[in-house]
């Protein structure tokens, strides 16, 4: 019997109304608005000069010692100096290195100095007044916006990302436009080495590995812990860092292959607004607005940003599944380009989806199935989730060389989730396909998660005789919450080549399980960079953490458990500079990853230590063409030298036994290779294997779960005539193992894996007017069918092929 589609369902009701209206209250509004904020530019427009423009009168000489240092610090200098006043349009540019600048010069030639090799420029706005910002827009721009949003966003990183011994990707939002993305998981794809996985059973969202190691609790918000378990919407992102490598010594437990941290947008003093609606094949529709205002009237330097989103789409080649979400982020600074600084920000975002967990498993590869078919329920699955993030930051300079930084935050993550993993038991080799019944497994869970942080660093660059220091340290402290209560339901079988979603769950549920889990954390760290002359600079680090987990298990058998972990972590790194613009790396690092690190334990783990990794790291970068093209390359090796096992004859007993290593080499290009062509390409090639294992000995030798050996990246954007934008790019990721333990399926003896694939996607633009345009992106050109994200128990095919219209308004 051919197979029946199942027609999307339509829901409507309460959630979607209030959808709609969200997105047509914020369409009309970015409309509305546009027009106002074009009109309330007309004043404030004023002769503006640079460098690059009309020269002013020359003014006054002044004798000039100042050292090296961030621009806040530098420029706190020049002013006391010149008594020029000095405005920065955005706040993060003031943790871009300075080289200062010595001798007798006129304010312009003392600027010119300061700002040299930074890609800022200064405007004179007045006979003594001038405004710092980033150079017009250029890959050389981008490269070193990313080095201010890294240092802004994370404290410890000070030095420019040529001279920083670690692998260091960065997803600009220019990228993340030009493609239109609209998840955390699209982003990630830009960077090679990072691999999609699948939920599990009491965590869905984001689940990635980086270099071979799981890192679903390596992501982060401007430095600090992200905890929710949740499908991120960049729409507040300035761009997304990924720091490859453990990170301990910076981030604390965590980060065996490395972290990603989401760098937030945050208020400038320059006016505008920016609106995008788009329209999908996949019947996406989506409303996004980004508007910032200087508030002089809160003192100089107050500035109000807002971001916010709207979000309803289907998935394409994908029955039922359906993806809503709403968001809304504002901040407020005050004291920008002064010497004290505040930025108070909420995020909130809300989902409500009918999730899908993908297609079964057949002995060791995917199901021979459509790609269309959908297992679940479409009334009765579904995950909801209500993130809400607010942070309070205060930094202040001392004076020109000490910046002490405070950053509270309070985040509340609640969720909501049933769904259905498909699963086929009791079939054999010889069970045709057409008589193969799926078994649904009804995943839920009710949690809230809390996490209450609060991070204090000082920021110092000084000199010992010769020698130039950069002093980061600081403590951390905090607490964090989860308590899940997880039902148990079932539901009928369904047929596996014509499955239906319109069934209905069987009974009430039972609840399996109610935990409570408390986590109290601290740490201390210290980190130096110091350089010798031009060309050698060290780096040494140390932390010490305290991970105290009490957690409690209400449903028999009840118990109560705790486990404290105190562990310290180290870095070391040299960086050689033959040349300014190359530098070649050694970089050595720790780091851990206690049994209570995602708020969970068992009786098997409360005894357990830390799993402890070592990484070892030699790379090289280059900045080419006056900072328009970074080319990177690396090879590093990560063992985690005691992986947590479970006998699988005793789930109460665990023991730290086995070996686990990835090595790998990893490569970097990106930039403007010629004035109309900017290209970013990146690739990684990962040799991951089980080295020891004391319960699973016939998995030695194999592929770690979810590590392709070859990831490849590639986009490119052409500026094409007529003020066309082309861009193209693809996608590569080779065959990837479901388990790490048992690799093999136990009927056929082969190893359960998913082939590899190639995916392309293309993007024209082309502006309608001076604040319109239209941008066209089409996805999986090929409408190739694949498997994107793995589990042991499901997998998620790929999306079909589709293509997202999207109407800019710039303002």
């Amino acid at each position: 019997m051919a197979a029946k589609r199942i027609k999307k369902k339509t829901r409507p009701g309460p959630n979607r109304r209030r959808n709609w209206i969200a997105m047509g209250t914020l369409a009309a509004y970015s409309a509305a608005g546009a027009g106002k904020l074009a009109l309330a530019q007309q004043p404030l427009k004023k002769p503006a000069y640079s460098q690059a423009a009309d020269p002013i009168q020359a003014l006054p000489v002044h004798r000039y010692a100042i050292p090296s240092g961030t621009l806040g610090s530098v420029i706190t200098a020049f002013k006391n100096v010149s008594g020029v006043e000095v405005t920065v349009a955005q706040q993060e540019l003031l943790s871009i290195g300075s080289p200062g600048v010595s001798g007798t010069w006129t304010a312009e030639q003392a600027l010119e100095k300061l700002l040299a090799n930074t890609g800022l420029r200064y405007r004179f706005t007045g006979d003594h007044s001038v405004t710092i910002d980033l150079k017009p827009a250029t890959t050389a721009v981008e490269v070193t916006a990313s080095v201010a949003a890294l240092a802004a966003a994370m404290p410890k990183y000070q030095q420019p990302l040529i001279d920083t011994p670690q692998t260091i990707a960065v997803v600009p939002k220019e990228t993340m436009q030009a493609q239109g993305v609209t998840t955390l998981r699209d982003t990630l794809r830009n960077v090679a080495g990072i691999s999609l996985a699948a939920g599990e059973g009491g965590a869905q969202g984001d689940n990635l590995t980086i270099r071979g190691f799981t890192a679903r609790n390596d992501l982060f918000i401007d430095g600090m812990r992200d905890f929710g378990s949740y499908y991120r919407d960049p729409f507040n992102t300035e761009e997304v860092q990924v720091l490859q490598g453990p990170s301990s010594v910076t981030f604390g437990r965590g980060s065996t292959g490395g972290v990603v941290n989401q760098a937030s947008k945050t208020p400038g003093l320059s006016l505008f607004l920016s609106a995008d609606l788009q329209f999908g094949t996949d019947a996406t529709r989506r409303a996004a607005m980004d508007l910032d205002i200087p508030i002089p009237q809160l003192g100089s330097g107050a500035a109000f940003r807002l971001n916010a989103m709207g979000n309803i789409g289907d998935v394409a080649g994908r029955d039922v599944a359906e993806n809503r979400r709403l968001g809304i982020a504002p901040s407020l600074a005050l004291g920008l380009g002064t010497a004290t600084r505040f930025t108070f920000s909420y995020f909130h975002q809300n989902e409500d989806d009918i999730p899908d967990y993908g297609l079964p498993w057949l002995f060791n590869g995917p199901a021979p199935v459509n790609r269309a078919n959908y297992y679940g329920l479409q009334d009765g699955n579904f995950l909801r989730a209500y993130d809400d993030i607010g942070t309070i930051e205060a930094e202040h300079d001392v004076n020109r060389t000490i910046t002490i930084r405070n950053q509270f935050r309070y985040a509340n993550y609640a969720r909501d989730v049933l769904i259905t993993e498909p699963q086929l038991k009791g079939v054999t080799l010889s069970t045709p396909l057409s008589e193969m019944d799926v078994t649904r497994h009804e995943i839920g869970v009710t949690s809230t998660e809390t996490y209450l942080d609060d991070q204090l660093d000082l920021i110092a660059h000084f000199e010992t005789g010769s020698i130039r220091h950069s002093l980061v340290s600081g403590l951390e402290g905090g607490r964090e919450t989860s308590d899940p209560t997880r039902p148990n339901y079932t539901a009928p079988n369904t047929d596996l080549l014509n499955p239906d979603p319109s069934q209905q769950l069987n009974g009430n549920p039972t609840i399996a399980s109610s935990v409570k889990d408390t986590a109290i954390s601290g740490g201390a760290y210290a980190l130096d960079t110091i350089n010798v002359g031009k060309k050698w600079e060290f780096t040494g680090g140390v932390r010490f953490d305290r991970f105290d987990n009490r957690y409690s298990q209400e449903i028999a058998p009840a118990s109560n458990l705790c486990r404290i972990d105190a562990k310290p972590t180290w870095r070391a790194a040299v960086v050689y500079k033959p040349v300014p613009f190359g530098s070649l790396y050694f970089d050595a690092g720790t780091s851990f990853n206690p049994s209570a690190e995602t708020l969970s334990l068992n009786a098997g783990t409360a005894n357990v230590s830390p799993e402890t990794n070592k990484t070892y790291e030699f790379g090289t970068k280059w900045s080419l063409g006056r900072n328009r093209l970074t080319a990177n390359s690396s090879w590093f090796r990560t063992t985690k030298e005691n992986a947590r096992e479970a006998d699988p004859n005793n789930p109460l007993l665990y023991v730290l036994a086995g070996t686990q290593r990835v090595s790998g080499v990893e490569a970097d290009v990106r930039g403007r290779i010629m004035s109309r062509w900017d290209m970013l390409a990146s690739y990684a090639y990962l040799d991951g294997k089980v080295i020891d294992s004391q319960f699973y000995p016939l998995s030695v030798g194999y592929p770690l779960a979810n590590v392709p050996r070859n990831t490849f990246a590639y986009w490119s954007n052409y500026r094409l005539p007529y003020h066309f934008d082309f861009g193209v790019g693809t996608n590569y990721v080779s065959s990837r193992t479901a388990s790490s333990t048992v690799p093999l399926d136990p009927v056929t003896g082969q190893i359960k894996q998913v082939p590899g694939y190639w995916v392309f996607n293309a993007m024209i633009g082309h502006p309608i007017n001076e604040h319109i345009g239209i941008q066209v992106n089409v996805y999986n050109l090929a409408n190739r069918y694949y498997y994107d994200e793995i589990h042991p128990g499901h997998i998620i095919p790929g999306l079909g092929r589709y293509a997202l219209v999207n109407l800019k308004f710039r303002f």
